[in-house]
């Protein structure tokens, strides 16, 4: 099978890595305020020159920067964009595991002004990653547009600001168009759009919840695919957009579950991008039925190795799961990738970065052994 020139790779991956205890130990001493930003600045330079170098390494065909500057795969760029404030509220997002509950925190955040991109976000980050890698394609990921809304949902926009909600909309979207368009300025070619919300609609519970809030859980994720849609609407040529949807990722923690079912066939068919990150590591995922919705040119990433314990996958089983999913799918249109990232926070799940190379790694021996070429 040929092999594939643009992203997504047959061997791919999420986008966060477990941060090196240097990285922790200098953002520590920054908090309590004996490190200045250029010394952060420079241990982060060296965890992701390490990062990268690994990687590539290991045969992957794009790398990430590890999110090692960030505290959190989404907030550090929600509070970036304009009209958005962070508030004392703290936002609590109720994660499970085996040994039961392990809650998520964050800062509320405030719609008071008119969303707004005043200048790209995460610029400095993409070009110092640009300037990294020498084999693989540098990938950028951002969350998306879904999540400035169901973080905080419709009560934290400002009515004054925005007394029509599709104003809201429109201006949000408008912002990720500009940021989408200041990426591709910068090179990037490969950008990929994080959204736990359209996994979380197919979880009954999540839906149930969202209703309470005052929220209309039967059309919130067309709304959220209309708007993702919005934002990339005239996108640059020469840029490939994925989306990554899990059900939730801290501290080997997740919150919800439930297969693709419910949102599948307006999300496969509709969401204009050109590859989808799939969570399929267990049985909380659901079946692979809701792919028969993909319609042709469209990459489906199957996340099928888990990033929340450090146990290896038998390679014999991730080639089965795949010629499982080739039911609903050509094969010629899936890849494979760990369900998640392996430190969505800086805290990170509960593995070791020996056992994150493996899985890398096996997925790449994978790849090669499905796809030939990779």
């Amino acid at each position: 099978m040929p092999a594939r020139t643009e992203p997504p790779f047959r061997a791919d991956h999420v986008g966060s890595l477990l941060r090196p205890p240097a990285l922790l130990d200098a953002r520590a001493e920054h908090a309590a305020g004996r490190l200045d930003d250029a010394g952060l600045r420079a241990t982060e330079d060296a965890a992701i020159r390490a990062a990268v170098a690994a990687q590539e390494r290991i045969g992957l065909r794009a790398a990430t920067d590890g999110e090692f500057r960030r505290t959190s795969w989404h907030m550090d760029f929600i509070y970036r964009l304009g009209g958005i404030s962070r508030t004392d509220e703290r936002i609590r997002v109720h994660m499970h595991n085996a040994a039961g509950d392990n809650d998520f925190t964050t800062a509320g955040l405030a719609v008071d002004g008119r969303i707004r991109l005043d200048e790209p976000i995460f610029a400095d980050d993409f070009r110092f990653l640009a300037d990294t890698v020498t084999t693989a394609v540098p990938k950028l990921t951002i969350p998306s547009p879904s999540m400035v809304h169901y973080r905080g949902g419709s009560t934290a926009v400002d009515r004054t600001v925005y007394p029509d909600l599709d104003d809201f909309w429109a201006d949000l979207s408008a912002a990720y168009a500009a940021q989408v368009r200041a990426v591709a300025d910068l090179g990037c070619t490969y950008l990929q759009l994080d959204d736990t919300s359209l996994a979380y609609l197919n979880d009954p519970a999540q839906r149930a919840e969202l209703a309470a809030r005052g929220g209309d859980p039967d059309a919130q994720h067309l709304r959220y695919i209309k708007q993702i849609n919005a934002a990339l609407a005239g996108r640059p040529a020469g840029i490939r957009i994925t989306t990554h949807m899990c059900r939730g990722n801290f501290r080997s923690s997740w919150a919800a579950s439930g297969g693709y079912d419910y949102v599948a066939e307006a999300l496969f068919g509709e969401l204009d991008v050109d590859g989808f990150f799939c969570e399929f590591d267990d049985e909380r995922s659901g079946g692979f039925a809701p792919l028969r919705f993909v319609p042709p040119g469209k990459q489906v990433v199957l996340g099928l190795v888990t990033t929340k314990t450090g146990e290896l996958e038998d390679p014999d089983a991730l080639k089965r799961r795949i010629d499982e999913a080739a039911k609903y799918v050509p094969l010629d249109q899936l890849c494979l990738s760990p369900q998640c990232g392996f430190s969505s926070t800086v805290e990170g799940n509960v593995l070791t970065v020996e056992e994150q190379e493996a899985k890398l790694r096996l997925i790449v021996e994978v790849a090669a052994d499905v796809w030939g070429d990779y």
